[in-house]
């Protein structure tokens, strides 16, 4: 840890209330996704949030680290608190780091993770994964369930951590069931706050198509990703689930809908789109994704919504309505 000394780590003073709840741990406390979370998990549970970028302020009531997974001081905060469950929302992004040091973070820091909650009596984990596990190819049946394979790592050596992270998850589900692990896949999460490839995207004036292509895309908003992740830790019901609503939209479709003008980038050869992606060296249109904006990427989130009683509260048009306004 960085910030903060042994001594430090002491349970602040809280309310009685909340003194008589459980005790979690979140990771990746930096981001908009999770600091929805937390917004709607403290009611009930005591928190304390972790995240390797930076401390981020939450409160009095929440500690508040930044701490690197691998490092000794992540067992510190084991030691210190005594967590009843630990939600995993905390990876390295594809633009934060090259691929040993995405590796390290994401897939040997969650190995790091999953022992201490053996190590410590923690019972219950949730995953935040990804869509992109699937793989983009022209291939792909129209709906991809939960036992469809991942194949991602052979389509772009970028993608092997986010595969890895989620074998790994599997591997302890099965060989510890006493952690209760929970695995969601969402699709594209967007909305205020949120930094990935397709909200940044979408919040441009400007955004890159392929000549022949404009893939299906399903989109969740970061408050409704929040309420499912809230909803599936508190019913505590183990397993691996898509989180997607039940409609869909293509790329092109949705640039129009956000306001954005679009800016067709020739897909002849295969190989072009990946060239121009890597000389616009921007973030909002990665090379290792080139194929998700051309082949669609559809999940089937009806697992989920039937398990857990769940469905989303904000349609399309309110999530494109956010990036109109926001050019």
């Amino acid at each position: 840890m960085t910030t903060k000394s042994k001594k430090e780590l002491d349970v602040p003073k809280t309310t009685a209330t909340i003194d008589q709840t459980k005790q979690i741990l979140i990771t990746g406390a930096g981001g908009a996704l999770a600091q929805h979370v937390i917004s709607i998990l403290k009611r009930d549970y005591r928190i304390v949030a972790v995240d390797f970028r930076r401390r981020v302020e939450l409160g009095e009531d929440i500690p508040s680290y930044k701490v690197d997974f691998n490092k000794r001081g992540f067992e510190d905060i084991f030691r210190t608190y005594e967590f009843d469950g630990v939600l995993h929302l905390g990876r390295m992004g594809l633009h934060e780091a090259n691929r040993t040091r995405r590796y390290n973070m994401n897939v040997l820091g969650t190995q790091k993770l999953f022992n201490l909650c053996l190590k410590y009596n923690v019972h219950q984990v949730l995953v935040l994964s990804t869509h992109h596990v699937y793989g983009a190819d022209a291939y792909n049946p129209a709906l991809l369930d939960e036992t469809f394979p991942l194949k991602a790592s052979e389509l772009t050596q970028d993608l092997v951590d986010s595969v890895e992270l989620e074998n790994l998850s599997t591997i302890y589900k099965w060989k510890h069931p006493d952690l209760h692990i929970t695995i969601l896949r969402p699709c594209n999460i967007v909305g205020p706050g949120v930094r990935n490839t397709i909200s940044m995207l979408l919040s441009q004036k400007y955004a890159p198509i392929l000549f022949g292509f404009s893939p299906l895309m399903q989109y969740i908003h970061v408050e409704d990703m929040a309420e499912a992740i809230a909803t599936a830790f508190s019913q505590n019901k183990p397993g691996i689930y898509n989180v997607a609503p039940d409609d869909w939209v293509s790329y092109q479709d949705s640039l129009v809908e956000c306001g954005c003008n679009r800016l067709p980038i020739l897909s002849i050869p295969p190989s072009l789109p990946k060239v121009v992606a890597k000389l616009m060296n921007t973030r909002s249109f990665p090379e290792y994704l080139v194929n998700y904006f051309k082949y669609p990427v559809i999940i089937d989130g009806s697992l989920f919504r039937e398990t857990f009683k769940w469905k989303p509260g904000r349609s399309l048009e309110e999530i494109f309505s956010y990036y109109r306004e926001v050019k």
